[in-house]
């Protein structure tokens, strides 16, 4: 799965570096080689490059025919930044031990409100996929989606606390 990973990551990687006319040889560099090129790059670099990380990755686990796959791209790129505008939506608190009670029922309810306002974007964007997919290439990129964000959570563990993550 790694070495998967890693594969789709120079995949995206080249795509971007394509369209930047920056030409490295991505496959054959070092792990340590690519985080030194990509911490180098702007911001809005890093979020097109993990952009495209994400459609190539969810392409190529959900197997997308040739034919879809720019319809698929463009679906779930809207999906992603409506899911994203959600998510922006809640702001949560740096110090829960200093709120009343007041303000911490009234976080829950927003938490609440948000994890609804996601869900029903899911369930909506779940009919528009399924035009373009199976039913069950739906439900694999939803466990994939999960999977990544886990990862993710993971990683960022040691460098942000718990209360930092979003409904």
């Amino acid at each position: 799965m790694k070495k998967r990973l890693l594969t789709l990551a120079a995949i995206a990687i080249v795509t971007l570096g394509s369209a930047q006319e920056l030409r490295y040889d991505w496959k054959t560099m070092r792990p340590e080689q690519r985080k030194e090129l990509i911490q180098q790059m702007k911001p809005e670099q890093r979020m097109m490059l993990l952009k495209q990380f994400r459609e190539n990755m969810m392409i190529s686990e959900l197997e997308v025919p040739q034919d879809d796959q720019a319809e698929f791209k463009n679906l779930y790129s809207e999906y992603q930044e409506k899911q994203n505008a959600i998510k922006s939506k809640f702001k949560p608190a740096e110090d829960y031990d200093k709120m009343t009670d007041d303000e911490a029922r009234k976080q829950v309810n927003e938490s609440f409100e948000i994890g609804q306002q996601l869900l029903d974007n899911r369930r909506q964007y779940a009919e528009k996929f399924m035009k373009v997919i199976k039913p069950q290439q739906v439900l694999q990129m939803f466990q994939t989606e999960g999977k990544m964000r886990t990862k993710i959570l993971d990683k960022k563990d040691g460098q942000q606390s718990p209360q930092r993550r979003r409904p």
